[in-house]
């Protein structure tokens, strides 16, 4: 164990080098806190980076007229989260309370004080804290990120002030705490590792939701409902957005494993994530082929991020062989559903829900079917699954969860998404939404010289 420790102080001094200075002053307990601790840093960077994905990915996927907005609103709404979030949002998720939702440690203040007298959760912890709140604080922003795709191209400036703040107060919290917190779900032995439900299923029932109310964008369908397609502007962005993401996600789920130290459990979490992801760019890309005729490069990195969400339950729970078939089976039926729903009136402009809710649906089912009995008594957490020895009882658990997590997020959704409707509204006008976001919400192109030759050209839909 203390080679183990030498070794992995050795490596991490690299990224912080005053731990190779304070090693001969330290324990080997107090070598492995510091090692976790900047190891669940790093895990919280490379997360809070997605955001960066994200709005390359959201940017590229849909219009020029549109770009700016689409790729500033990411700053705007992790700003709000990571206030919200810290005043209510982290102690609903993690603070003491009952089996539905925490009732202490808000308004962080870092203290281990107020972590023993409330957040009881994260009390026995070597790792500080303000460590473990940057964290989750990444993860609940994805959560609201993957929400906003239900509204792109359409939805109103006002609307991501106050519904990004109630996503973060309301809802993500609460389905966190049944499962991370101490809720009943976690009681069950729900088995969502890093959060195909918890994060990924919430942002994308919200998705659905908004995009349900917003209605189809401009020129989307034609008369009699068949759809037109409507390109985004550049795939070169969107294919750099997918990469970060695809990085990003080794902190999302081998940054979940919350330890660098003991037996490097983080390497295998992160050996089946990739796999899962490479498996899903594979067959999504050649399911498109056989589809359309041709290759389809949007359907690939579809496929990509399908198989990284259903993972992300399942990364620590399932062989390498099996991450390959999640992750294939990922990219397949995110290909269909999205398909299915843009031809039943669904104008989902980054396929929000196929890529994170039907994906996040499926990864939290397959560790039902895949945990096997040995890394699930090594997590901790639930049973084997149905191939496994382990009967249908797992898979039961992680039905229920699905079935409880999506009709909460989808009912306090459309409540809050109604009243804003009735109120505020939640669309922009229809001259607002020809002209282009950019300009009738920020003043300013994203791209203002094309812009500005598109416009005199009389070309509107660029």
């Amino acid at each position: 164990m203390l080679k183990k420790l030498i070794f992995s102080t050795g490596a991490m001094s690299l990224l912080v080098p005053t731990l190779a200075f304070a090693a001969d002053d330290k324990t080997p307990a107090q070598l492995a806190a510091a090692i976790d601790s900047v190891w669940v840093m790093l895990g919280a960077i490379l997360v809070i980076f997605m955001q960066a994905g994200f709005a390359l990915l959201e940017a590229g996927s849909t219009r020029m007229k549109n770009a700016g907005h689409v790729a500033g609103k990411t700053i705007l709404t992790f700003g709000l989260c990571a206030i919200a979030f810290w005043a209510v949002g982290f102690g609903l998720a993690f603070g003491d309370g009952n089996a539905f939702v925490g009732t202490g440690g808000f308004f962080l203040d870092g203290t281990a004080e107020q972590t023993a007298a409330s957040i009881s959760v994260f009390a026995g912890s070597p790792i500080p804290i303000s460590i473990l709140f940057l964290f989750q604080l990444a993860f609940a922003g994805v959560s609201l990120a993957i929400a906003w795709g239900g509204f792109a191209e359409r939805g109103k400036l006002p609307v991501y002030f106050i519904f990004g703040i109630l996503f973060t107060v309301l809802i993500y919290p609460v389905v966190a705490h049944w499962v991370w917190g101490g809720g009943w779900l976690g009681a069950l032995g729900m088995q969502d590792f890093a959060g195909s439900t918890v994060v990924h299923l919430q942002g994308a029932t919200a998705a659905l939701v908004a995009t349900i109310l917003l209605k189809p964008r401009i020129g989307k369908y034609n008369k009699d409902k068949t759809p037109n397609l409507i390109p985004g502007h550049n795939q070169v962005l969107s294919v750099l957005g997918v990469i970060i993401l695809w990085i990003g996600w080794f902190g999302f789920n081998a940054g979940s494993t919350l330890s660098a130290t003991g037996d490097g459990f983080f390497g295998y979490v992160a050996l089946t994530t990739n796999l899962a992801a490479a498996a899903g760019a594979v067959a999504a890309l050649v399911v498109s082929w056989m589809y359309f005729g041709k290759a389809d490069i949007p359907s690939m990195l579809n496929g990509v991020l399908a198989a990284l969400v259903a993972i992300t339950a399942a990364c620590a729970f399932v062989t390498p062989r099996d991450a390959i078939i999640i992750g294939a089976i990922s990219g397949i039926i995110t290909f269909f559903t999205a398909q299915w729903f843009e031809k039943m009136g669904v104008d989902d402009p980054i396929y929000a829900f196929s890529v994170h809710g039907i994906a996040g649906i499926w990864g939290t089912l397959s560790t039902g079917i895949f945990a096997t009995p040995q890394l699930a008594e090594s997590v901790g957490v639930g049973g084997a699954g149905l191939l496994y020895g382990g009967g249908f009882h797992q898979l039961g658990i992680q039905a229920l969860g699905v079935f409880g997590a999506f009709l909460f997020v989808l009912v306090l959704s459309f409540i809050i998404l109604g009243i804003l409707k009735a109120t505020i509204g939640l669309r922009v006008t229809e001259e607002e939404e020809i002209i282009g976001l950019d300009l009738s919400e920020h003043g300013t192109y994203g791209y203002p010289e094309q812009m500005k030759k598109a416009v005199q050209a009389g070309t509107t839909s660029a």
